[in-house]
């Protein structure tokens, strides 16, 4: 444990943002605590009014985004699925999702938390700012184990943030991009959008940053888990290239036992990951619209 401890110090440390690039206040070692943020009564009128309503669907939340905005520049902090967060919601799909629609991927997370225990270990795989693992860190306990897999430095503190604000301790965080190799990778952002941003497969633009690589069973045995309960990956595109690796290469006794991968931007693979975990004995037991869900029989 001491050595993933190392790891992780070492790897909060290598992300470097690009050129002309700035945190957020909530990335700052001296943010205000959570709760600074709170909606004022205008904001949470807007908030309220989307989620008892069709407002909360994904084609009006950009509009409500800009209103809550006008109302208070900046963050709001909200409880989502029993954990405390700061939703960025101006530039992240994700953050304006679970901020103003109390289902969201409501459906992927019942399916996880059936399938991982009280006490149970879950890793996710691309974390964002931890909408999965945090809801995941609640439903095991602290006597489980969340381990939230984060390149972008500025996901990455946000991530950490709301771990903090949370008081998750059970809670490990890697700053590195889950890979096929151990190294480093280049990942690109996408400004409208900080959760969108992936790793560059072609030609790099000036949004694009370095950051580590370690492939997913190193950062697991690194944390000294044995046993897998249910994983989560969306990596918008390099699923596949963390995956089929992992599944060559790991024992048995490490294949989560049930898994949520993000199939929205599959005409990237270079492999068919889903195939290749039906092949190794899983099955497809539902199906979303961004997501595939896998049972190992």
């Amino acid at each position: 444990m001491r050595s993933f401890r190392k790891l992780q110090e070492g790897l909060l440390t290598t992300s470097t943002l690009p050129p002309g690039n700035t945190t957020t206040a909530a990335n700052d070692l001296a943010a205000p605590p959570f709760g600074a943020f709170a909606p004022n009564a205008a904001q949470q009128a807007v908030i309220s009014l989307a989620q008892r309503s069709r407002l909360k669907r994904g084609a009006f939340r950009p509009m409500l985004s800009r209103l809550v905005n006008l109302l208070r520049a900046g963050p709001v902090d909200v409880q989502y699925q029993g954990a405390s967060f700061r939703f960025y919601h101006q530039a992240s799909a994700t953050e304006r999702g679970a901020l103003f629609n109390p289902d969201y991927n409501l459906e992927e997370l019942d399916f996880l938390r059936k399938h991982t225990p009280a006490g149970g270990v879950f890793v996710d795989v691309g974390a964002n700012v931890g909408t999965y693992a945090m809801a995941l860190a609640r439903h095991v306990g602290r006597n489980g184990k969340i381990i939230a897999i984060e390149p972008h430095p500025i996901t990455h503190a946000r991530l950490a943030f709301n771990r903090a604000a949370s008081d998750f301790a059970h809670v490990v965080l890697v700053a590195a991009a889950a890979g096929p190799s151990d190294g480093e990778l280049m990942i690109e952002t996408d400004g409208d959008n900080l959760g969108a941003s992936h790793i560059v497969s072609g030609e790099r633009t000036g949004n694009a940053i370095k950051v580590p690589s370690l492939r997913l069973q190193r950062i697991l045995g690194d944390a000294d888990v044995t046993h897998l309960d249910a994983l989560k990956i969306d990596v918008e595109g390099y699923e596949d290239r963390v995956l089929t690796g992992f599944f060559k290469e790991a024992p048995p006794s490490l294949w989560p036992n049930a898994v949520v991968i993000e199939h929205l931007s599959q005409n990237e693979w270079l492999d068919d990951c889903i195939a290749d975990m039906r092949a190794r004995g899983y099955a497809e037991t539902g199906r979303t619209r961004s997501n595939t869900l896998l049972v190992k029989q």
